[in-house]
């Protein structure tokens, strides 16, 4: 009898996986599109087809992916991948890293595009991609990876 309870204790308490992605509504102006999709390493290829290769090697453990849309205008999707090690993280942030990179305070790393932000915080590297140009586009998106950034 003890056995059963204690079974059923510790199924019971096991750790749900956090959502990295801030909620609707969490970051001023933006609203989530839809639920948290989690892709596992060895299905990564389902959502990166063709550049999960390179995550893999970098120790990928998984990505979270969730589309946003700011002030019912910009679209953007924010990925959060969570590396076995923020050696990992390192890595793809600066293989990303070109020329017209601006280097922002966010994490422990951090730049910024037109349409995109990429940062790494410990084992995790977060990309946010918006698919259109628009005015204040970046500011935004800075924002939104300030979300991010508190959640993690």
């Amino acid at each position: 009898m003890i056995a059963i309870a204690a079974l059923a204790v510790s199924v019971g308490c096991k750790k749900k996986a956090v959502d990295p992605l801030p909620p609707s509504g969490a970051v001023a102006g933006w609203e989530k599109s839809g639920d948290t999709r989690v892709y596992e390493a060895k299905d990564l290829w389902q959502y990166i087809d063709g550049d999960a290769e390179q995550y893999i090697a970098a120790g990928v453990v998984s990505a979270s992916t969730s589309d946003y849309k700011y002030q019912g205008q910009l679209e953007a999707t924010v990925d959060v991948y969570t590396m076995s090690s923020a050696d990992g993280a390192r890595t793809i942030l600066q293989k990303g890293q070109t020329k017209e990179a601006q280097t922002v305070q966010l994490g422990d790393a951090g730049l910024a595009y037109a349409q995109s932000v990429t940062f790494r915080k410990g084992a995790a590297l977060v990309r946010i991609t918006a698919y259109e140009a628009a005015p204040n586009a970046q500011i935004a998106l800075l924002a939104l990876a300030h979300g991010v950034e508190a959640k993690l």
